[in-house]
C-alpha cells in the first residue's frame, strides 16, 4: 500500500533530540518492512524546507541552506516523490469550498487532494485532526 507521510513527521525524524524522533523513525522502518510504499509529494519538501531554514526561535530548525538542501536529497532518495499533476488545483479547490476550509488548514487540504488524485487513503502524521476533517 502506498501512504502518503505527512511533513510534521519528517521533521520529526530531522530532530533526534525531539521526544517524538523515536516514534517518527520506528513508524518509518515498520511501515517499509511491511512492505508499504512511503510517498511524499513536493509540497512535503516545500514546507520541510521551511521548517529546516527557519530560525530556532521561529518553531524552526535553523539549518543552513547547505544543510536543509541535504536533507532534501535524503528524504527524495528514502521516499517516493509523487508528481503534481493538473488534477491537484480543482481537487483542492473543490475540497476547501466543500468543506469550508479556512486558512493554514488549506496547506492539509491540498495534501487530502494530493491524495485523491493519487489513490492514496493513509496519511503517517502526527496530528490527525489537521486532515481528519477533510475526508480523502
Amino acid at each position: 500500500m502506498k501512504i502518503l507521510v505527512d511533513t510534521n513527521l519528517l521533521t520529526r525524524a530531522s530532530q533526534p533530540d525531539h521526544p517524538q524522533h523515536q516514534d517518527a523513525m520506528t513508524a518509518v522502518t515498520a511501515l517499509t518492512t511491511r512492505g508499504h510504499t512511503l510517498c511524499l509529494v513536493p509540497q512535503n519538501l516545500y514546507e520541510f524546507w521551511v521548517v529546516c531554514t527557519r530560525p530556532t526561535d521561529e518553531n524552526g530548525l535553523g539549518m543552513a541552506v547547505e544543510d536543509a538542501l541535504a536533507r532534501l536529497s535524503d528524504l527524495r532518495q528514502t521516499f517516493d516523490l509523487l508528481d503534481e499533476t493538473p488534477a491537484f488545483l480543482p481537487t483542492w479547490e473543490s475540497l476547501v469550498v466543500q468543506h469550508g476550509v479556512k486558512g493554514k488548514s488549506g496547506h492539509d487540504a491540498r495534501l487530502v487532494a494530493a491524495m485523491k488524485v493519487h489513490g492514496l487513503t493513509t496519511l503517517l502524521t502526527f496530528n490527525k485532526r489537521d486532515s481528519s476533517a477533510i475526508p480523502a
